[in-house]
């Protein structure tokens, strides 16, 4: 019985010291795996700010350039007819589109769907517009058209869209 005691008295102690031991070692353990999951989130946004600063660059610099006094300036030549601009300006408009398609992983879904709407509501504008348009008329005519549709709508999608992308980098910023 005698050697029972002594037994627990060495074993108790030495319990509660490894026990101890076994604290200290797991909380700093556990503090390096967050020191280092710190150090990967932290190379990983030095990494994704700047491609997700000029998504959001590029997709200010589309909508600009879809704006109809910047688009209808930019392409239109008198030489050809309203049904060949009109081609021009969808075909224009859909290439530019596909060509920052890609911006959309940067960005909200809100933000993007406004971006996609106000596209498809200038394709429709200019739709609407070539519709209305005799077989003679020329690119400028149809470039009235569309200046005329697009100053009488109460809200203009493509400025809208690019006044919610400028809150949105201001809020992700």
């Amino acid at each position: 019985m005698d050697a029972l005691i002594e037994f627990g008295k060495i074993l108790i102690p030495a319990s509660v010291v490894l026990y101890a031991a076994y604290l200290l070692v797991r909380s700093f353990i556990q503090k390096e795996v967050d020191m280092k999951k710190l150090e990967v989130r932290g190379k990983s946004i030095e990494t994704v700010l700047p491609t997700r600063l000029h998504a959001y660059e590029r997709m200010a610099l589309f909508l600009d350039r879809m704006a109809p006094q910047n688009l209808l300036v930019r392409l239109n030549t008198a030489k050809v007819s309203s049904y060949e601009f009109h081609q021009l300006l969808l075909t224009e408009i859909r290439n530019e589109y596909n060509h920052n398609a890609a911006q959309q992983i940067y960005m909200s879904e809100t933000v993007w769907s406004l971006i996609k709407n106000a596209k498809e509501d200038l394709i429709v504008t200019i739709n609407e517009a070539a519709s209305e348009m005799a077989p003679e008329a020329s690119s400028l005519d149809l470039a009235k058209k569309v200046f005329e549709k697009t100053i009488n709508k109460q809200v203009d999608p493509l400025a809208h869209a690019l006044s919610e992308l400028k809150k949105e980098i201001q809020n992700v910023f």
